[in-house]
Order: structure tokens, then C-alpha cells, then sequence
């Protein structure tokens, strides 16, 4: 049953995060990747909050939004990838940028989705 709820929680996170990458990257015309950053943080900080509701949260509702949803919508990969190709466009100013801000911010979306969420559940 584990391995459904993860499947079903993929399959809604990865169109959904093709489409706001799209979305996301359409709208600026820079090489950084606003669409990947987008992503990853909305990641970080639903994750967070699922995290932050612990024992309140079913294990089978977190392996469908945590694993499968925020697993699919979430991606290191482009992200790694991304990083690459703007220090190959010798853009290392956004590359710099592009691993600062997304660690950072990452870190603190799901700190601030954990906190927010144990606050309403405690």
C-alpha cells in the first residue's frame, strides 16, 4: 500500500512541477533558475510542515505527500545540474548565488514550515 501512496503522491508532483518551472521560468529572462528555486523551496517548506506535524500525521499520509509529493516536486538533480551549466556560461556570480540562496532559504522554509506547523498541532 506504501509504494501506492508514494507512486499517486509522484504523480502529482512531478507534472506539477514541470508546469511551474515552466511557468516560473517564462516569466524571467535571466539565466538563473527561478523555476528550479521555486520548486525546491515550495518543497522544503510543505515538507517542513509535514515533518513539523509528526505523530499527528498518519504514516501513510506522509508517505504519499512527503515522499511521493514532495519527492517528485522537489529536484537536486536540475538544480546540480543548473548550477554546472551556469559556471560553464562562466555566469559563476549566479552560480555562487544559485547554491547560497537555495540552501539557505531551503533550510529556513522548512524551519519556518516545521515551526509553524508544531506551533498549530502542539
Amino acid at each position: 500500500m506504501t509504494v501506492l501512496l508514494v507512486f499517486l503522491g509522484g504523480a502529482v508532483g512531478a507534472p506539477l512541477r514541470y508546469l511551474t518551472d515552466r511557468a516560473v521560468q517564462s516569466r524571467h529572462q535571466s539565466l538563473f533558475p527561478w523555476g528550479t528555486l521555486t520548486v525546491n523551496l515550495a518543497g522544503c517548506l510543505v515538507l517542513g510542515g509535514l515533518t513539523g506535524a509528526g505523530a499527528a500525521l498518519p504514516a501513510p499520509l506522509f508517505a504519499l505527500l512527503g515522499t511521493g509529493f514532495c519527492g517528485a516536486l522537489t529536484t537536486y538533480s536540475t538544480f546540480g545540474y543548473e548550477t554546472v551549466r551556469l559556471a560553464e556560461r562562466r555566469a559563476y556570480l549566479a552560480a555562487v548565488a544559485n547554491v547560497v540562496v537555495s540552501l539557505a532559504a531551503g533550510f529556513g522554509g522548512a524551519v519556518f514550515g516545521y515551526e509553524v506547523v508544531q506551533a498549530l498541532v502542539s
